[in-house]
């Protein structure tokens, strides 16, 4: 079922909207630092709405619903996981990075910051980061692809390799053009639609089911639906720990990160972390309660389309199409363009960043003005769109195993080395090469081999990094003391805000 004429024109609107902040991002983007990080110029809220909605892409109104639609509430220990996760970030992360990466150098990008907080001359640190974020960004960017393609192809009837390039292209012209400006601006815009959408829907559905004790009643009774309700339903200790562990990969997503390196000063985080956070509880609120209540909905109210029964990805689509006015359904629609709009495009940009600044300038052009950098990055935009485009090209991809998948090799190759980098002075050069190249290893290890224990891989991933980090830094030599002066700066400069 493809959506009516008033769908499609209020989701073309949307597009157009966002066509038109790229445009205005493109007349405020003028050097690399522009482009890449906003000139250092985020607000709280800014700050906050694009850290929020570049972390929340395709797989928060596609994923984690179809997962708790078909599973019930045992899949919400990944919301639980991701919401502990995010607000040990902004507390001890957050404030520490952008203060250090503006000491370093002023550091546009993490191989940046690497390298200049080891002061790493030999610029190993830098290729092996900017590596790490290649391979896991390319696959990352492939799964925001598929969901576009989801949407568009659900929406319009289109073949799944068509909305692919559609999905793509509506995302790459604005980041082309507009670079992190428009990217934030966007960002901004898109979060509060995905938290209105996350909101409206379950509200819609409960409704629909006969209010919510009639919903509570029907979950209870119905043989089929009896778990729904279980937290720990058919799930053993290792499966819940692994479900929570999502919260481990805060600490290493370059995308997320780089959101706190842009913020204005470390004075606007704390109010953007009560804001990040507050909307992220009710983004994850809604979306569970969507899986939950969308289950009772299809299991008693209406019945559940051959799509939907393929591919329960598609619950939030069909329950939205189900319950709305097409007008107010082609707003709601939007949101999951949102949702993968904001993430894809901050991934873009940062895979980008690392071919622009860590790659071409460091090493092919370091005499490059700042238009042919800001050109060069737009270029490299395109070729890592291209790569995911055709990583994404099976129709039997899914949104949230390639996600799974980006998030644990992100978290694992970076997330120690992050806080070790922040809260360590001891840590060196090659105790940070050495925790980047474990992780990643053993992500990709643990992922090829089926993961032994059924254990999620970035918890082995993240604790052998760091068990690397601390045994290759207490035996290497002690770090310079112009590296432990800038670290004791850094820490005095946190005490005081």
């Amino acid at each position: 079922m493809t959506a009516s004429l008033p769908t499609i024109i209020t989701f073309a609107i949307y597009l157009f909207i966002m066509l038109f902040l790229g445009w205005l991002g493109y007349k405020a983007t003028n050097t690399l630092s522009d482009y890449i990080l906003g000139g250092r110029r985020l607000g709280s809220v800014i700050t906050a709405l694009s850290a929020g909605a570049s972390d929340m892409s395709g797989w928060l109104l596609m994923g984690l619903p179809g997962l708790v639609y078909l599973s019930g509430l045992s899949g919400a220990w990944i919301a639980i996981g991701l919401v502990i996760g995010a607000w040990l970030n902004w507390r001890f992360v957050a404030a520490r990075l952008r203060a250090y990466t503006e000491k370093c150098g002023n550091a546009l990008t993490l191989p940046d910051y690497f390298t200049n907080r080891f002061k790493d001359k030999t610029n190993i640190l830098r290729i092996v980061t900017a590596l790490a974020i290649l391979i896991f960004f390319t696959l990352y960017c492939a799964s925001g692809v598929v969901a576009g393609a989801r949407l568009f192809e659900n929406m319009f009837g289109m073949s799944y390799q068509t909305a692919l390039w559609v999905g793509a292209l509506a995302t790459i012209s604005y980041v082309f053009i507009g670079g992190f400006l428009a990217v934030s601006w966007t960002d901004a815009v898109q979060a509060s639609l995905m938290i209105t959408a996350l909101i409206v829907t379950p509200l819609m559905v409960i409704y629909s089911n006969g209010g919510f004790a009639q919903s509570a009643e029907i979950l209870q009774t119905q043989h089929q639906l009896a778990s729904h309700l279980n937290l720990i339903d058919k799930l053993t200790l290792i499966q819940i720990i692994s479900l929570l562990a999502w919260g481990l990969g805060y600490f290493g997503q370059p995308h997320i990160l780089v959101r706190f390196m842009a913020a204005k000063s470390i004075a606007v985080l704390p109010a953007a972390r009560r804001i990040s956070i507050a909307w992220m509880i009710f983004c994850l609120a809604g979306t569970v309660s969507i899986g939950v209540f969308g289950a009772v909905y299809f299991a008693s109210v209406a019945s559940p389309s051959a799509l939907l029964q393929a591919n329960s990805e598609m619950i939030f689509i069909e329950l939205t199409k189900f319950l709305f006015n097409p007008w107010i359904a082609g707003l709601l629609l939007a949101a999951i363009l949102a949702a993968v709009m904001s993430t894809l495009s901050c991934q873009l940009l940062v895979s980008s960043s690392a071919l622009t600044e860590d790659i071409y300038r460091t090493f092919i052009r370091k005499n490059a003005s700042q238009r042919e950098l800001v050109w060069i990055g737009r270029l490299m935009v395109l070729a890592v769109a291209l790569i995911a485009i055709k990583l994404a090209w099976n129709p039997e991809s899914q949104v949230l195993k390639m996600v799974s998948y980006a998030w644990a090799g992100f978290g694992a190759a970076f997330g120690p080395i992050i806080v070790f980098s922040l809260l360590w002075s001891r840590v060196t050069r090659n105790g940070a090469i050495a925790g980047i190249v474990v992780g990643a290893a053993t992500v990709i290890i643990w992922k090829q081999f089926g993961g032994w224990f059924g254990l999620y891989e970035i918890i082995p991933g993240f604790i052998f990094s760091s068990l690397a980090i601390i045994i290759v830094s207490c035996l290497d030599r002690a770090p310079a003391r112009e590296i432990k002066q800038t670290f004791d700066e850094v820490q005095e400069e946190i005490s005081r805000a």
